[in-house]
């Protein structure tokens, strides 16, 4: 290996995220890596106060709990997101919706597929019921415990 090719070989190296990079050539091997240069942080200790004599009690705040989805009083059910991805509601876009608003659905039917990291997660009803309403449109984003459906259970 001539040291245009290691010229070439660090260029490619200092153009890209790559740390590392290990050619073999027969019996020749060149290594070149590059080490992130950090800067030094000094350490600062915290002096420690000397404890209080007399500490005043505080007395426990108590939260209200939400009030729970009106959807679900009504005894409605609402499907969300159990991932961040991308929302889609048919297997391809030529083919036609896993359900439609009105559909009925049985548990373990599926509801829509999430797009996360390049894998398709199928999204399956949980209970049997009648969607009454699709709450994300096609092809958009969803965030963790985003709702996406709305089911009422069958009578």
């Amino acid at each position: 290996m001539d040291i245009s090719q290691i010229r070439k070989l660090i260029r490619l190296l200092q153009a890209s995220d790559v740390t590392e990079i290990e050619v073999t050539e027969g019996d020749q091997t060149v290594r070149i890596s590059r080490r992130e240069h950090f800067a030094t942080v000094p350490q600062v200790q915290a002096a420690v106060a000397a404890p209080v004599a007399a500490t005043p009690q505080i007395a426990p705040v108590e939260t209200p709990l939400t009030p729970p989805d009106p959807v679900e009083e009504s005894g409605e059910h609402i499907v969300k997101s159990p991932m961040v991805g991308t929302f889609y509601r048919a297997p391809s876009p030529e083919a036609d919706s896993f359900v439609s608003e009105g559909a009925r659905v049985k548990k373990g039917d599926i509801l829509c597929i999430i797009e996360a990291m390049k894998l398709m997660n199928e999204i399956e009803a949980d209970y049997d019921g009648v969607v009454e309403e699709i709450l994300v449109d096609n092809a958009s984003p969803l965030e963790y415990g985003q709702p996406m459906f709305v089911i009422a259970p069958l009578a």
